[in-house]
């Protein structure tokens, strides 16, 4: 299989050269890097020529880098069920860069998109309903970025006097809490098995 996704990569590369970055082999997989812009030309190539023949859209996500200039690598799947092969396609953008939707190639698309979206804060341009999927409408935030904090921002809860949903600000109370940084072994007041071995080399 390593050599057919090889075989694949030159392939891609040499008749996209405009629209491959980068291409290579991980973990079984053929991965290909293409700019933003580009996104949609390889996506319909991938699709549309008779040695690849992705025609099944499997997953969109995201990885978040914010150390990086183009901090997030839009990830997305494709299957070829005619040649039984995967392919892996990477678009990096800069956290207020825009990137083209697939809606219109694949209409699975659009929950990815938006799901996308709602955890990292990605615009897709020529999405029919951008709007998040997973979170509340009144959010605040994209909780799978690396600096969205653990305890999010707001907290929501049903109040029974007003009989609805309210939202209020995170409150931690760290009066009470006891911490112990100590590992389970430091202070340990026995012996472990072999313990000795080491009083004896001093």
């Amino acid at each position: 299989m390593s050599d057919a996704l090889r075989t694949l990569g030159d392939f891609i590369a040499s008749r996209r050269p405009d629209h491959v970055t980068a291409w290579r082999l991980s973990n079984g997989g053929l991965i290909v890097e293409t700019p933003p812009s580009s996104l949609l030309a390889l996506v319909e190539f991938l699709r549309a020529d008779m040695s690849c023949q992705f025609t099944q859209l499997m997953d969109i996500t995201a990885i978040d880098y914010p150390e990086h200039e183009k901090r997030f690598t839009i990830v997305y799947h494709f299957l070829s069920m005619k040649l039984n092969q995967r392919i892996c396609v990477q678009a990096a953008v800069r956290e207020d860069e825009a990137i083209a939707s697939l809606t219109d190639l694949f209409p699975c698309a659009n929950w990815y998109e938006r799901e996308v979206f709602d955890m990292f804060g990605v615009i897709f341009t020529g999405h029919p309903d951008l709007r998040r999927i997973l979170t509340d409408y009144g959010f605040r935030g994209h909780p799978l970025r690396k600096d969205f904090p653990t305890s999010g921002y707001v907290e929501l809860r049903y109040d029974d006097q007003s009989k609805c949903v309210v939202y209020e600000p995170v409150k931690l109370v760290h009066e009470y809490r006891q911490y112990d940084y100590l590992s389970p072994w430091e202070g340990a007041k026995y012996i472990l098995p072999g313990d000795e071995k080491a009083e004896e080399a001093k």
